[in-house]
């Protein structure tokens, strides 16, 4: 048996064993409750999870356990909610605001740190090159002095910088990004959402160091920024948490618009992050007055974590989160051990949870986690890679500059933040109705989550291939807008997958989903730039083609996503949890 045989057989009998306590009697840290009998009937109950979810009522291929200590399907948050001060019951309306700030901040410093970087370079080059020539000295942040900057030389130092930049980020936000997303399972959203926030804080405060005191601190110590950043699970690892919230405070069949949400404040920040940013500088002459307002932007979030968001994540939920970790620990005995971790170390080891095997799987539940997880990496690839090849292409085509590129982004990121807060939500509400939802669990992907995959994944084709056929801006803003409307995919896309395990892993499936999002972040602009380099000469709307076929690839992947197929939870007994609800239901797929 092999490292990961190990792994998964570890996990099984830890479920096994702490379904075996709790039917013994009442637990504090319990998840899985027994199902009080009902009056007068003395057979033995199965077994029930009170974390899995119920089916649809729509038909279709039903499997999983269903929980509730009556006769309705209840989603499990519904009781473990009531009774709580409003004060203290999670709510994704809590998370909001804040995190709106948080994604102001990423958004604001984008450029002005790019523009710092190419500044603080440019300065040592030309002090390196001369250093008695006062005309090379360093003149920092002196707009009238940019044109010197313009050279290949300057250029070349400047995206090596940002490369090793984005790799050192990228690279350890992949390693650590499946661990922070289990923590959280076990240790709750917050403090993890503060530990990543904390990175980017750090990151910022070195970047206002070496500007401000360039000749003690080096532009260098903006890598250790970026390294810091990524050991934190950088913006991809806040994001997944984000959605975790949603995941523990929100019923199944809300997710997708909760996620929406979500995605509507990051496009809403990455809009107006940077315009904002240009009036402050515009305003007060000062690039460093945007860091230090994105460093009160940070700290009220941090502070928002700590004082007023009620944790989303019960304490009976972390500690027996906790207990299944310690199971899994004691099963694998000597393999547990660090040291043995380390001389076996697998990258990709956390995507386990795309391929689960054992008890309660199935190959309709792996086909359906790893073809979700893989549109949903496409997608997010598609969307790191594209806006800085349109920034480029149209400065190139259309010789548009700042004010025609601001007010494309613009366009394009409102009508994106138009569809995820109004078209998603009324879609939703249209097809699944206000009455019962909250009282739906998880059954997988249903119809509906799969239509709007389709859906918003035909838009972005439309979108990319209006990019490649437009010869005018206005078509080709007009194509923005089209793409703009696949942005529901996205929050719907991570909504299914949370559909797909039981809550206790919600977590680290999110950090799996970050440990590919990682790597789409590094691998994605690097493939799609270097179409662009290798044929802007020949035919430069190759790169649109590209992104266009990529989309029909994910597509196509979507078309073989099976409906109400998710990890099932197994009896201690080893069958399938059924209770009499189920006994009408259609025989369950494998």
């Amino acid at each position: 048996m092999n490292s990961n045989d190990a792994v998964f057989a570890a996990e099984s009998e830890a479920d096994q064993e702490l379904r075996s306590r709790n039917r013994s009697g009442p637990s504090k840290a319990r998840i899985y409750p027994d199902r009080s009998k009902k009056s007068g009937d003395s057979s033995p109950e199965p077994f029930v999870d009170t974390e899995e979810a119920p089916l649809l009522s729509d038909g279709g291929s039903r499997r999983g356990s269903v929980e509730s200590d009556t006769d309705s399907p209840e989603w499990f948050g519904t009781a473990e909610l009531q009774g709580l001060p409003w004060w203290k019951r999670p709510s994704i309306f809590w998370l909001l605001p804040p995190f709106l700030l948080f994604t102001t901040a990423f958004g604001g410093i984008i450029v002005p740190k790019l523009n710092l970087i190419l500044t603080l370079i440019c300065d040592d080059y030309y002090a390196d090159k001369s250093i008695t020539n006062p005309n090379a000295g360093p003149k920092l942040l002196e707009p009238d002095d940019s044109s010197r900057c313009r050279t290949d030389e300057v250029s070349a130092r400047v995206s090596l910088f940002i490369l090793y930049g984005n790799l050192a980020s990228g690279i350890l936000s992949a390693i650590t990004s499946p661990k922070l997303g289990t923590l959280s399972d076990r240790y709750g959203r917050k403090k993890l959402l503060v530990l990543t926030t904390a990175g980017m804080l750090v990151g910022e405060v070195l970047t206002i160091l070496a500007a401000k005191y360039p000749e003690s601190v080096s532009v260098n110590w903006i890598l250790v920024g970026y390294a810091l950043d990524g050991l934190c699970g950088s913006f991809v690892v806040g994001m997944a948490l984000a959605h975790a919230y949603a995941t523990d405070c929100t019923p199944p069949q809300k997710r997708n618009v909760a996620f929406g949400y979500f995605h509507a404040c990051l496009f809403t920040g990455i809009a107006v992050g940077p315009v904002l940013a240009g009036a402050v500088i515009k305003t007060f002459k000062s690039v460093l007055l945007v860091f230090y307002i994105a460093l009160v932007f940070h700290f009220i979030f941090i502070f928002f974590l700590f004082f007023c968001i009620p944790e989303s994540l019960s304490k009976a939920r972390q500690e027996a989160a906790r207990e299944k970790h310690r199971l899994e620990i004691e099963r694998l005995g000597p393999a547990a051990d660090w040291i043995n971790q380390l001389r076996s170390v697998n990258l990709l080891r956390p995507l386990k949870i795309l391929y689960p095997t054992g008890p309660g799987s199935s190959s309709a539940v792996r086909r359906n986690l790893l073809l979700l997880a893989a549109t949903d990496t496409i997608t997010f690839s598609v969307i790191m890679s594209a806006m800085g090849v349109i920034v480029i292409y149209t400065h190139r085509q259309f010789g548009w500059e700042e004010w025609e590129s601001s007010k494309f982004v613009s366009i394009v990121n409102s009508c994106r933040v138009l569809s995820l807060m109004i078209a998603l939500p009324v879609l939703t509400r249209l097809v699944r109705g206000k009455e019962g939802t909250s009282r739906q669990r998880n059954s997988g992907s249903d119809h509906f989550d799969l239509s709007v995959i389709r859906l918003a994944i035909l838009f972005d084709m439309l979108g990319y291939l209006g990019y490649t056929l437009s010869r005018k801006g206005s078509l080709f803003t007009l194509a923005g807008a089209v793409a703009s409307v696949g942005g529901i995919g996205s929050p719907t896309l991570g909504s299914a997958l949370t559909k797909h395990v039981p809550p206790d892993r919600v977590g680290q499936l999110l950090g799996a989903t970050g440990l590919l999002h990682a790597f789409a972040r590094v691998i994605g602009p690097t493939i799609f730039n270097g179409i662009y380099y290798a044929t802007v000469g020949t035919f430069r709307q190759t790169v649109f083609v590209c992104l266009t076929a990529t989309f029909g690839s994910a597509f196509v992947c979507s078309l073989f996503i099976r409906p109400h197929v998710y990890l099932e939870d197994i009896a201690p007994d080893g069958s399938p949890v059924r209770t009499n609800d189920d006994e009408e239901a259609e025989p369950m797929i494998h």
